[in-house]
This record gives C-alpha cells, structure tokens and sequence, in this order.
C-alpha cells in the first residue's frame, strides 16, 4: 500500500488472486524455511503418517489463515489497519508454503476440504471485519492465542526426532504470537466468553476432519 485509494474492484480482484494461489498451492515463502539442527531424521512408516497428518492441519490453518486476513483487509476502512493485515498475511503465506513443502516431505496430500475450509473462513472474516476495526482485532488475537496453543500441542505429538516438523512448527508458533501482540496493541476488543467457546468448537471439528480428510 503507497497511500493511493484503492477501489472496491481492485480490492475484490486482489482477494480473488489471493484464493486463487491459496487453493491452486501456487504460493511461495519469502523466508528461508526453518532449518533443523542436525538436518532431518528418517521415520518409519507410522511416524511418517502422523506427522503428515498434523501437518495437513496445520497446513488447513494457513489457508484458513489466509481467508481471514484476505477478509479483514477488504472489510476495514483504516489504511493502517489494512496494512497490518496484509504483513500478517505475507508471513501466513510462508507458513503456507513451508507446510506445503514438509506436507510433500512427507509423502502426505493437503486437506480435501481445501476450497470449504477457504470459503467458511473467507465469510467468518467478512463478519468479524464488518462488526468494526476493534471486534475484527479481538477475533485476531483469539484466533492466533487458540493456533499457537495448538501449535504447542502439536510440537508433543509429533515424533521426537521429526526435527524439520518441529522447526517449521516453532517458528509459526514465535510469528502467531507476535501477529495476536500486534492486534492487541492496535486495540483489539475481547470477545465476549460465548464467542471465544464457539471458536474453539469449530477448530476442534475442522482438526479432528483435517486430520483424516
């Protein structure tokens, strides 16, 4: 962003690409992926599927993640605001890639449900950004609190000596509690209790369908 106004089309076309190179995998990492000390280790066949798994999911929160940021930035009017969106966006994007990348490592497939997990996200996005700047922000900071706390759930699963799983995990990690600092120091509000339980709930379900479709 350079200060020019930005028309509704434009903003439409952008979150369209965005989809698009979302869904298709056509996504590429700004950053060098996360290297693991030692490099990586073998893994026999039933380690190799449960880390393939996890990473499917993790992989289904940074498309998830792109839908959100992608309908925030079209809905908020503050150019500020829309900027920090998409920086977050751009780091989500490398989280995008590197877990594409270990997912092929891995011999693993991304979600099936891609294109829904997209599409219910993009609509989820839409109505935090369009309840106002600061609910938009709250609902940034839950999210990437409930991603992080998984996050650390997934680096006592996945197998001890899966160290490029790990490496790429814990540096998502570090960036999504920096992405929920930054909403909380541009004002996010809280959420009331029954909203932070609902998003809970529709994480579960879609880890739990990640996991296996």
């Amino acid at each position: 962003m350079d200060g020019r106004s930005v028309s509704p089309i434009d903003s439409l076309l952008t979150a369209a690409d965005s989809a698009l190179r979302t869904l298709s995998g056509a996504n590429h990492a700004s950053r060098p992926y996360p290297s693991a000390p030692g490099g990586d280790k073998p893994l026999d066949s039933a380690e190799r599927r449960l880390a393939g798994a996890l990473m499917r999911v993790n992989h289904v929160g940074e498309v998830c993640a792109q839908a959100l940021y992608s309908a925030q930035s079209l809905s908020t009017r503050d150019p500020r605001l829309q900027r920090q969106f998409e920086e977050a966006a751009k780091e989500e994007t490398d989280h995008l890639a590197w877990t594409q990348r270990r997912l092929h490592e891995l011999g693993a497939r991304p979600s099936l449900l891609n294109p829904l997990w997209y599409a219910g996200a993009f609509g989820i996005g839409l109505l935090a950004g369009r309840a106002g700047d600061r609910v938009s922000l709250g609902f940034v900071v839950e999210t990437e609190r409930q991603v992080e706390q998984h996050l650390e759930e997934h680096l006592t699963r996945l197998p001890t000596h899966d160290t490029a799983s790990r490496a790429v995990v814990r540096q998502m990690k570090s960036d999504e509690a920096r992405h929920a600092a930054m909403a909380q120091d541009a004002g996010a509000a809280t959420l009331p209790a029954p909203v932070r339980w609902v998003m809970r709930r529709v994480a579960q379900v879609m880890t739990y369908t990640a996991h296996r479709i």
